[in-house]
């Protein structure tokens, strides 16, 4: 089970076919949910109950403020593996860019990366073991429900994993200081077919295995005597770098 937060990232979720097994919203959002109420409730889901309450109500029985003012209690739809995954996307033509989120510990991060994957054209994600849940409520809410539209499922284990995506015809381009590394701009002007990015958690960035293991090394630019970026905003970057140069 997970939980959706807001109209929005409901919908969203209901539209990429998961299953709620409760709704629970303030009074007022039930015209702006009539509809889906209508559908869960006595179409193809069958019974879901709805709990309508006061918002004093609704912080007291959560613990936190319901600032868009309704919740759905959502069944898990089970994990794909790893080959399936990326074998499917696309139509069935099979995944070209893909992005790996290794020990991404803050939701938050987790969520925005979402989010820039799913705007700018990445296939599909790949997370690690230890890496949050992207469908942790704030997770969700950050990435405005795109946690539904970009396919994604855990790699296990890592960085053995590295091995499996190279059987699946990737090079695995992981993002990291090194002496060694390539910049974003010399990957972008000449990308592989089918490319991994890997992304590091906050703070210490990836594993030296996964630095080794990997294709190869990539640093992106920086200035000002900046050494790095937040993981959200260099996925975002080099999903964007990595787009341009496949359009």
């Amino acid at each position: 089970m997970y939980i959706a937060e807001s109209s929005t990232v409901i919908r969203r979720a209901v539209a990429a076919g998961h299953r709620p097994r409760s709704l629970l919203m303030a009074e007022r959002w039930l015209p702006d949910l009539a509809d889906l109420i209508e559908e869960v409730g006595a179409g193809r889901d069958g019974d879901v109950p709805v709990f309508v309450a006061e918002p004093a109500l609704l912080e007291e029985i959560t613990g936190f403020h319901l600032h868009r003012g309704a919740l759905a209690a959502m069944h898990r739809p089970p994990l794909a593996s790893v080959h399936d995954l990326l074998s499917g996307v696309r139509d069935g033509a099979g995944a070209r860019r893909v992005a790996v989120l290794e020990d991404v510990v803050d939701h938050t991060n987790v969520g925005a990366a979402f989010r820039s994957a799913a705007a700018l054209g990445v296939d599909a994600v790949l997370v690690t073991p230890r890496c949050a849940d992207p469908l942790y409520r704030r997770s969700v809410r950050v990435s405005m429900g795109t946690v539904f539209q970009v396919p994604w499922t855990r790699i296990d284990p890592w960085p053995e994993g590295i091995a499996t995506l190279r059987a699946e015809g990737f090079v695995t381009a992981a993002l990291a200081l090194s002496e060694e590394a390539v910049t974003l701009d010399e990957l972008a002007a000449d990308p592989p077919e089918r490319l991994v990015l890997v992304l590091g958690t906050e703070g210490d960035g990836l594993r030296r295995a996964t630095v080794e293991g990997a294709d190869t090394v990539v640093r992106i630019p920086m200035a000002g005597g900046v050494d790095s970026l937040n993981v959200a905003a260099a996925a975002a970057v080099a999903f964007w770098a990595t787009r341009v140069a496949s359009s």
